[in-house]
């Protein structure tokens, strides 16, 4: 998909937040989101000894406070000037099980690219209902 100028303005959002916010070791990564009526909503990873979640949840937690149900696009950058992060395996399953629809900026900054989130899935990503009879791990017996 052709990359628009609400998606670089979406993508340079993030960088804001990554170089406001993201210092140290606690906040690493910063995610924008924008609604279909161009609302923002942003948000940066949380790292602690007992787990971390990504700037992409995050973000989604901020906008469902605001009431928002549905999301356009998704992009995550680095901290310290970093590029562009694509979505974790986890965060790719969250972004398709809530926004099936939602498109994602991946790639470099000098290509980025916009792809819906189902074609960031792979078959190890997908829940076992999602998988394709073939590709379907074997069940478990015993």
């Amino acid at each position: 998909m052709t990359m628009r100028d609400t998606d670089r303005a979406l993508v340079q959002a993030a960088m804001a937040v990554a170089k406001l916010r993201c210092r140290g070791d606690r906040h690493t990564v910063a995610a924008a989101a924008r609604t279909a009526d161009g609302r923002v909503f942003s948000g940066v990873n949380v790292r602690h000894a007992t787990g971390d979640l990504c700037a992409e949840v995050v973000t989604v937690g901020a906008a469902a406070t605001q009431g928002v149900t549905e999301l356009e696009t998704i992009v995550g950058v680095g901290d310290r000037g970093r590029e562009v992060l694509p979505p974790c395996g986890r965060c790719r399953q969250v972004l398709r099980d809530y926004f099936p629809e939602i498109r994602v900026i991946v790639g470099p900054v000098d290509a980025l690219r916009v792809v819906p989130i189902g074609e960031l899935l792979t078959g190890s990503d997908a829940r076992p209902d999602q998988l394709p009879d073939e590709a379907a791990p074997p069940s478990r017996v015993g």
